[in-house]
């Protein structure tokens, strides 16, 4: 053979380059074919990574609710000031925080003043009621005379005249003890409702300015939430829905839609939605006009899937589950998350017959291979 490929020296060189390379090729192939072997068994040879159990959103009736930010204000905050002038406060008898009844006395002004207008208004009325008295008298004479001539056309024009003069005398005399009584009633400044005094500006000694504020007063002790809600949320809420609103002290308080504002705020592009608190034992002390507060408004029912809490991975800032698929293989899948009670999470973006690993989320990962049990 050696002796043959001598006598063809190009041939041999040819046939060997030939041989070399299938000899390369059946390599190649037998590698790949290891290789696929090899990785068929690593296939076979996967094991579970975590015993789960499954469990399959639930649908439920779920309150829907508005969720909505605002402030604790007054109901309504009464001004009460003074309308007298010059006269100097003698007496304080309410102070911030305190309860009072309407009508009841909160300062006192000095009224030695007022009370000697009110004697010398009196003193006129009596006189010019005894001039009115004397000039009636005078002038019934006159009538009863007539037209006998006893008097002449002037004497009784004179008579009649100086009765309707003391009459009106004895008005302007009235309307001045009416003044006088006014100013007096004045001097003493009183509660024009129930409520809480919730500022007071009132100093004793002070000389009262006409218009000066006094004090300011929740009425009836009465708050409302102003909550700020989008103008296409505001469509869903109706005067009468419940309300439920958590204040910065922890406390969680009940309250009713009273009035949804006609308006939007042209720079928020928000609506007022007016909410009266419910009135309780801690009012104005659990709440207190100016807190900010966030709440909830009942806008209805509605279904909803929920899944327990264990069941959710807060991952990478989102909310995930794992998914069940073919071969005992999960999925990761990223859901929305809504409301939360009774240790359920209300969940989007999962299929209503998917099946949930129920626990022990933070163990998997995407592809991994568990073992379901059933329980």
């Amino acid at each position: 053979m050696n002796r043959f490929l001598d006598k063809l020296p190009f041939q041999r060189s040819t046939l060997v380059k030939a041989l070399l390379i299938a000899f390369v090729a059946s390599l190649a192939a037998t590698a790949a074919v290891v290789q696929a072997e090899s990785k068929d068994k690593k296939v076979e040879a996967a094991k579970p990574v975590l015993t789960v159990s499954l469990v399959k959103p639930k649908a439920i009736e779920w309150a829907q609710t508005v969720a909505a930010n605002g402030n604790v204000v007054a109901w309504q905050e009464s001004l009460i000031g003074t309308e007298i002038g010059g006269l100097r406060l003698i007496e304080l008898n309410a102070q911030v925080g305190d309860w009072v009844k309407k009508g009841q006395v909160l300062a006192r002004y000095n009224d030695e003043t007022v009370q000697a207008e009110v004697a010398q208004a009196k003193a006129s009325v009596a006189e010019t009621e005894a001039a009115l008295a004397e000039a009636k008298q005078n002038a019934d004479r006159v009538r009863q005379l007539g037209n006998t001539g006893a008097m002449s056309e002037q004497q009784m024009t004179e008579a009649y005249t100086k009765e309707i003069t003391a009459k009106a005398r004895v008005q302007s005399a009235k309307a001045q003890l009416s003044s006088a009584q006014v100013r007096l009633g004045q001097t003493k400044i009183v509660a024009p409702d129930d409520g809480v005094i919730s500022k007071r500006d009132a100093t004793l000694g002070a000389v009262s300015q006409p218009g000066q504020e006094l004090f300011r007063l929740v009425r009836q002790g009465r708050l409302e939430w102003q909550a700020e809600v989008t103008a296409a949320e505001s469509a869903r809420i109706k005067v009468g829905q419940a309300v439920s609103l958590a204040v910065p002290t922890g406390k969680v308080l009940q309250g009713t839609v009273r009035k949804v504002a006609p308006t939007v705020d042209v720079k928020t592009r928000n609506v007022l939605v007016y909410v009266d608190i419910k009135k309780d034992d801690s009012m104005l002390g659990e709440a207190k006009p100016g807190m900010f507060a966030k709440g909830n408004i009942s806008v209805g029912q509605g279904k909803a899937l929920a899944l327990p809490g264990s069941a959710v991975l807060l991952r990478d800032g989102f909310a995930n589950v794992f998914v069940l698929q073919a071969g005992n293989k999960v999925k990761q899948v990223r859901v929305k998350l809504g409301r939360q009670a009774d240790g359920l999470m209300e969940v989007e973006g999962v299929a209503a017959d998917a099946q949930v690993v129920a626990s022990g989320a933070g163990f998997l990962a995407d592809g991994d291979v568990v073992r379901v049990v059933v329980k």
